[in-house]
């Protein structure tokens, strides 16, 4: 690495598939995974004498995603021909917008740096090419045109970003918003969000930027992230070597972990763009945009502000909580029934970001489908909180629930799991492990304290983990200072 000598100049370009029931134009269904060109119709297909039928609902999402993001929303913009040959691209031109989006200037805060968006704007999406060998084109390649047709946003941002590890949290800020507005999806494997990183470097505490170079084919924000870092090393090497950085368009080879050229960058004028004659502007009124306004819910950094603030919360359990738009819903859901208490935040908190992130990861499932509902983690709390079971116990009830879907409290008294609280039945049980182990107590009062732990899980085991750990604790204290 050339270390701090240049300076990286980065820009996203964000392509977001939005998650309304029919595409932008025509009424073909919006899905994924369907048979291959079945999803469409004379419209999406660019057939002679058709016109386009603009989707309201793939405008209200935009208007949501520029009002998320800060932007401001334009009554009056232009949809536009981008001209360009390709074969998954059926007309030979895009319907998007070019001179007139819909949404312009906001931003997105990442830390404590506020990173510009430039515009955002509406625009449909071409087909897809499946390239390489297989049963079907035996080297060749196919066309899917399914997606030809499916609404999309353009989220551009300004050159504001300086780091690849900055662009990837970018990323994942903007996919986690649009998740919560139920824009889209996010599907980053999918294609249902899509990402092209511009490029460039300049000597450190030079004004004037770099040539910029665009990077495609990035499907995960590690392949954003490595791509970025690549790239930003490939032409700081070349700059160092004298070379001249080309502005080109380069694929992100994920085998082989490099950047590869493309072709040359085109320009605007290139696309030849002129206003779409099929369609009207797009007028929007105030009266939607305030209805809009009104009901966007209650975003990521807004959640994270007060689980922090309000529930002292730690920062990286809300960080934790917040990326996922259902675990932060399962999470509120909790606090609705306990009452939000920074206590039970923190006791519901401790077995949602352990036990129940756990087994959400382990059997493929969101939060929502577990058997562990909202309702049944909080009766979990609360048995804890009032002595019936310890925290060890919890963790086989929560286990159980999973598999069975049973009333944890039930499980309890089945299963004889309630928690010994008698004193002088943990007392014997201390004074046959101290008894047992004469040498390490000795070697705990002459000053190994690590060896309390081996005392308590000793005692535990004497119980089968349901003495309480309170009492356990307070007893073998005592017993070990004599």
């Amino acid at each position: 690495m050339l270390g701090g000598k240049y300076t990286p100049t980065i820009g996203l370009e964000v392509h977001a598939q939005l998650n309304t029931n029919t595409k932008l134009f025509c009424a073909c269904p919006n899905q994924f995974g369907q048979t291959a060109n079945h999803l469409t119709c004379p419209i999406c297909l660019g057939h002679p004498g058709t016109l386009p039928v603009l989707n309201q609902k793939a405008v209200e999402f935009a208007i949501k995603a520029g009002l998320a993001l800060g932007c401001t929303i334009h009554l009056h913009s232009v949809f536009a021909r981008k001209n360009y040959f390709y074969p998954d691209l059926p007309k030979g031109y895009q319907i998007s917008q070019f001179d007139l989006p819909i949404c312009t200037e906001g931003k997105l805060t990442i830390g404590d740096r506020n990173i510009g968006i430039t515009r955002i704007h509406m625009e449909e999406d071409a087909g897809k090419l499946l390239h390489g060998d297989s049963q079907h084109n035996k080297g060749g390649s196919l066309v899917d045109l399914n997606r030809a047709g499916v609404p999309l946003i353009e989220i551009v941002s300004e050159p504001d970003i300086v780091s690849a590890q900055e662009a990837s949290d970018y990323l994942k800020e903007l996919r986690n918003i649009l998740r919560y507005l139920d824009v889209c999806d996010g599907n980053m494997e999918q294609g249902s969000l899509r990402c092209d990183a511009n490029v460039s470097v300049r000597p450190q505490g030079q004004k004037q930027f770099g040539t910029k170079v665009e990077v495609k084919n990035m499907n995960s924000f590690r392949h954003v992230q490595k791509a970025i870092e690549f790239e930003i090393e490939r032409q700081s090497l070349a700059m160092e070597q004298g070379e001249t950085i080309a502005q080109e368009t380069r694929l992100w080879d994920i085998d082989k972990g490099v950047t590869r050229s493309m072709r040359s960058k085109e320009e605007a004028n290139d696309y030849r763009y002129f206003p779409e004659p099929d369609l009207k502007p797009l007028v929007v009124s105030k009266d939607l945009i305030h209805e809009l306004r009104q009901g966007l819910p209650e975003l990521p950094a807004q959640k994270r502000h007060r689980y922090i603030h309000e529930l002292q919360m730690a920062e990286q359990d809300a960080q934790t909580i917040c990326e996922d738009q259902k675990i932060a819903a399962y999470f509120d859901a909790c606090m609705n029934i306990f009452g939000s208490s920074a206590q039970h935040a923190k006791s519901i908190t401790n077995l949602l970001t352990s036990e129940v992130l756990r087994l959400s990861n382990e059997k493929g499932q969101d939060v929502d489908q577990l058997h562990i509902t909202p309702e049944k983690l909080v009766d979990i709390v609360k048995l804890i909180e009032d002595g019936t079971i310890s925290g060890k116990i919890a963790k086989e009830i929560i286990n159980e629930v999973a598999q069975t879907g049973a009333a944890p409290s039930e499980l309890v008294e089945k299963k004889g799991l309630a928690q010994i609280s008698d004193t002088s039945s943990i007392q014997n049980m201390v004074d046959e492990v101290v008894a047992a182990n004469p040498d390490q107590a000795q070697a705990y009062r002459d000053g190994k304290d690590k060896l309390f732990g081996f005392f308590v899980g000793q005692v535990m085991k004497a119980s089968k983990g349901k003495a309480n750990p309170t009492l356990v604790n307070e007893l073998l204290i005592k017993s070990l200072s004599k």
